[in-house]
């Protein structure tokens, strides 16, 4: 089982360096980690393809290719995080498995580690905007105390989430693998892409 601060520093890590001239990082295994490092780098893109979307002077093809793009990285960070409670699943199998009699978790360990991403992108640009010169001192205050709070909230979910690694591992809890079930990627369940079709 992972913990949650070595997911976090992951994270952190990862965003400082993804921001970097050449900073790819990238894994050539398929363990635990490197799942959540890939579900991590999907955040990463979506995030700054969301940005482009946001460009007053973006021209409307420009937006319908980012549109299409988005759509295809929140595909992936939707797969990517079953692939995490699937990877989790599979280690608490092979050591204590919990009946059904114990207590249902209903949000995954893969969904909190998502949230935790996605607060870590947040705090990086909040810091960003905290310490930035062309800003004037009140946004940069403001932004400080925006950092504060979400640093607040990621450390309450990373215990959280390492209360229910806990839980998990010791039989207390249980989760079960979520599906997403998206449906606007799927041209046969998608009506305005298979009508388009007919």
């Amino acid at each position: 089982m992972p913990d949650a601060f070595s997911i976090t520093r992951m994270h952190d890590e990862t965003t400082q360096a993804w921001h970097e001239p050449r900073g790819r990082i990238e894994s050539e295994t398929e363990d635990l980690s490197s799942v959540i490092l890939a579900q991590h780098r999907a955040n990463f893109d979506l995030w700054h393809e969301e940005d482009k979307a946001r460009d007053p002077e973006a021209t409307d093809h420009e937006i319908a290719e980012v549109k299409r793009s988005i759509d295809r990285l929140n595909q992936r960070r939707n797969d990517l995080v079953e692939k995490i409670d699937t990877e989790l699943l599979r280690s608490l199998e092979e050591g204590l498995r919990s009946d059904t009699d114990t207590p249902l978790h209903s949000e995954t360990p893969g969904m909190m580690i998502d949230r935790l991403s996605i607060l870590a992108l947040k705090i990086f640009h909040t810091r960003e905007e905290s310490t930035r010169e062309t800003a004037t001192d009140a946004h940069r205050q403001r932004n400080g105390e925006r950092l504060t709070l979400l640093e607040e909230q990621r450390s309450d979910l990373a215990q959280a989430l390492d209360a229910l690694f806990r839980d998990l591992t010791e039989g207390r809890r249980r989760f079960k693998l979520y599906r997403q079930m998206k449906m606007y990627n799927d041209p046969e369940l998608n009506p305005v892409v298979y009508k388009s079709k007919g």
